[in-house]
């Protein structure tokens, strides 16, 4: 099982985090620093797996496996019971993926698009249990994902419209309103 996801960039800062479980805010800081240090001091040329004695995401033995792409550190915290070689290849499918939907996809992506992302991960696994390993099957739920959203954007836009116009309606009103005799300051009104 999945026990967590991570994606951080060179320096540590995170950019992506799914918890399968309750952490507190202090014990994912504490994992986050903790398996940065061991993913980050190795050297690029070793194993991408790492045997976890003393867990620090609860009981047991967990591994971490990841994969180092440019800037940014893929990290799957997984417990003994999932196969590495299978782990590799679900990264290499959710890089690919990311890479398709975002044309070269980039840390900014990471931070600028989080739901999208977030969408993207909940179509390869959910509650720590992979759900999807085909590329194709993903990308089809993304493409069908976007366009529902420009659909519900058609309909939102002329919400928005609406709703950003309200100020000047508002300016407005308060222009024509009748003051039934009372005296009121002079008030500059944008045009």
């Amino acid at each position: 099982m999945i026990k967590a996801i991570l994606v951080f960039n060179n320096q540590g800062k995170p950019r992506l985090l799914k918890f399968f479980g309750h952490y507190s805010e202090e014990e994912q800081q504490h994992i986050i620093k903790e398996i940065f240090h061991q993913v980050s001091r190795r050297d690029d040329l070793a194993c991408n797996f790492i045997e976890v004695q003393q867990s620090l995401l609860g009981s047991g033995d967990h591994k971490l496996i990841y994969r180092h792409y440019a800037t940014l550190y893929f990290v799957f915290c997984v417990d003994n019971s999932e196969s590495e070689l299978g782990i590799l290849d679900l990264i290499q499918v959710f890089v690919e993926t990311l890479d398709k939907v975002f044309e070269n996809v980039c840390e900014l992506d990471l931070i600028f698009h989080v739901d999208k992302v977030h969408n993207i991960l909940q179509e390869i696994c959910m509650g720590g249990m992979v759900l999807e390993t085909s590329h194709n099957e993903i990308m089809t739920h993304v493409e069908a994902q976007n366009k529902l959203e420009k659909s519900e954007g058609n309909v939102t836009g002329v919400v928005k419209s609406a709703v950003s116009s309200a100020p000047n309606r508002a300016i407005s009103a308060v222009k024509n309103l009748q003051t039934g005799g009372i005296k009121l300051p002079n008030i500059k009104f944008p045009s």
